[in-house]
C-alpha cells in the first residue's frame, strides 16, 4: 500500500479587509509556507480560498481538487458532475490515498471549530492518514482571551435559535448554566442579526451578568468590550443605537 498523504487544516483570515496586510499578524510563516505548497484543496468557499492563496503567493494555481462544503452537507455536490449527488467525505479525500497532501480551509478562522470540516477530519483518521492542524486565528479563542471572563471553564454553543421567543428562552437557560457552573457561554450570530441578538441579551439577561462582544476580531476595525448587562443597556438603549454593530462578525460571551 502506498504512503498516504497528510491532511493539513489551514486557517483563514477572519475578514477580507486588507488580507495581505493581516497575514504577518495572524498566520505564522510556517503556516503560510505549507499552505502555498498544497495542490489539492477542500474548502468552505472557493472565492475566499482563492483570495487567501493569492495573498500567500501560492506556488500553484487552483487547478487542484477544490470542492466547496458546508455544515453537515456538501454544498457543491448537487451541481458537480464529476462527483455526483451522493458524494461522501471519503470521496473528497481520494488524493490522500494516492499519496498527495491536501488542505482543508474554512471561509474564516480554523476548520472544524464553528466551521465545517469535522466529517472530513474524521474520515481522514479512518483512512489512517496523518492530520496536521496549522496555527492561525480562531475568533472563539481570541474573544475568550480578550473577554476577561472565565477561561478555565467555558462552552461554545454555536448559533442560538432565530425565533425571538426560543432565543430568549435559550439565553435564560445559558445564564442559569453559567451561574451554576461559573462557565463562560460563547456563541456566534449571523452578522446581520447582531442587533436582534444584542437587544435580546439586553432585554432578557440579568443586569449584573457580564457580556462581552468581540467584533471584527484581528481586523483594523476590531472592537472588544466586556460590560454588565446594565451598562450595555446604557450604551445601546434601542435598536437604532446598535446600527454600528450590524453586518460585522461578532462573538458573544456571557458569564453570569
Amino acid at each position: 500500500m502506498s504512503k498516504l498523504g497528510t491532511l493539513f487544516l489551514v486557517p483563514n483570515t477572519l475578514g477580507d479587509d486588507a488580507r495581505t496586510a493581516q497575514l504577518p499578524w495572524v498566520l505564522p510563516n510556517e503556516t503560510i509556507s505549507q499552505a502555498a505548497k498544497l495542490k489539492h484543496w477542500i474548502v468552505e468557499d472557493a472565492k475566499t480560498a482563492r483570495a487567501l492563496l493569492k495573498a500567500i503567493d501560492s506556488v500553484s494555481p487552483l487547478i487542484c481538487t477544490i470542492q466547496e462544503m458546508q455544515m453537515g452537507e456538501w454544498r457543491g455536490a448537487a451541481r458537480n458532475a464529476k462527483y455526483g449527488d451522493a458524494i461522501k467525505p471519503a470521496d473528497l479525500l481520494k488524493p490522500l490515498l494516492a499519496g498527495n497532501d491536501m488542505g482543508l480551509m474554512s471561509e474564516a478562522g480554523v476548520p472544524g471549530v464553528a466551521d465545517p470540516g469535522a466529517e472530513l477530519v474524521l474520515a481522514a483518521h479512518k483512512l489512517g492518514a496523518k492530520v496536521k492542524p496549522l496555527i492561525g486565528p480562531s475568533s472563539i479563542l481570541l474573544g475568550l482571551m480578550a473577554s476577561g471572563l472565565n477561561g478555565q471553564r467555558f462552552a461554545f454553543q454555536g448559533y442560538l435559535p432565530h425565533d425571538m421567543h426560543e432565543r430568549s428562552a435559550k439565553l435564560k437557560q445559558l445564564e442559569v448554566e453559567s451561574r451554576k457552573l461559573q462557565q463562560t457561554q460563547i456563541w456566534i450570530e449571523t452578522p446581520y442579526r447582531n442587533t436582534a441578538m444584542l437587544m435580546a441579551c439586553i432585554n432578557t439577561l440579568a443586569p449584573q451578568s457580564l457580556l462581552c462582544l468581540g467584533v471584527d476580531l484581528s481586523l483594523p476595525s476590531e472592537m472588544i468590550a466586556t460590560l454588565s448587562i446594565a451598562d450595555w443597556r446604557k450604551r445601546y438603549p434601542n435598536e437604532a443605537a446598535c446600527v454600528p454593530l450590524q453586518n460585522r462578525p461578532t462573538v458573544f460571551l456571557l458569564l453570569a
